[in-house]
């Protein structure tokens, strides 16, 4: 990675790598070669895993081992992992070889979810567990924060068919409304409608999956309040 932008990414994450030689490993998809990131991820993985888990613990101290599993599954999620990636626009920071590059991979939730695994991984090989944790708490605050023992663990798009159906109405439509920028930092603009209820939303974000995400939760909260006005 030319040093421009491990420079970037330092400042983005708040840690001046010692050896950035390490900091670049944990951008590198194995389509690149055989030097990837994939030992980084694999130690990254089990200290997330950890940290979510300590946290949860400490949280919920009624919790039962079922649901405090349930949660911590939903916090490392791939999903979960990929937004955290996106708000630190780590596509800009990936490296990846020829095939992965014209396939779109540095936007693809499954990458940019190994590479956070990948960069913690890094983090506590180049200076330690506490670094690692302090990282983790800090870029999935978010997350901690809206974490609740009422927690359904159901992203907004199956909620909203859920209650869609509930209701004995039809189903929401997706659709695609704007594509916006180059192709390795485009942005997508989802409009989602319901046909049976005068309801609809857009929403912009890194990519399809994540726009449908957000214009889903809000067409949700309307349809809660139309409910509530009407009781």
């Amino acid at each position: 990675m030319a040093q421009n932008k491990l420079a970037a990414l330092m400042r983005k994450i708040g840690y001046q790598f010692k050896d950035e030689k390490l900091l670049s490993l944990a951008m590198t998809h194995r389509s690149k070669g055989a030097k990837n990131y994939e030992r980084l991820e694999f130690l990254g993985d089990s200290i997330l895993g950890f940290v979510v888990a300590d946290f949860l613990f400490h949280k919920f101290p009624h919790l039962a081992e079922g649901k405090l599993s349930r949660m911590r599954s939903s916090l490392v999620r791939k999903e979960t992992l990929a937004t955290v990636a996106r708000e630190l626009d780590m596509s800009s920071y990936l490296i990846l070889g020829e095939g992965e590059l014209k396939s779109g991979g540095f936007n693809r939730d499954s990458i940019l979810a190994d590479t956070v695994e990948s960069l913690i991984g890094a983090l506590y090989l180049d200076a330690d567990f506490s670094v690692a944790s302090e990282f983790i708490h800090t870029h999935f605050s978010a997350q901690f924060e809206n974490i609740s023992d009422e927690s359904t663990f159901k992203d907004a798009k199956s909620r909203l068919q859920e209650a869609m159906q509930k209701r004995g109405m039809s189903l929401p439509t997706y659709t695609i409304v704007e594509t916006m920028g180059e192709q390795h930092n485009q942005r997508f603009t989802v409009e989602c409608v319901l046909d049976d209820m005068p309801i609809r939303s857009e929403a912009t974000a890194r990519s399809r999956r994540l726009a449908e995400q957000k214009a889903a939760a809000d067409v949700l909260r309307q349809v809660k309040q139309v409910n509530e006005q009407s009781k």
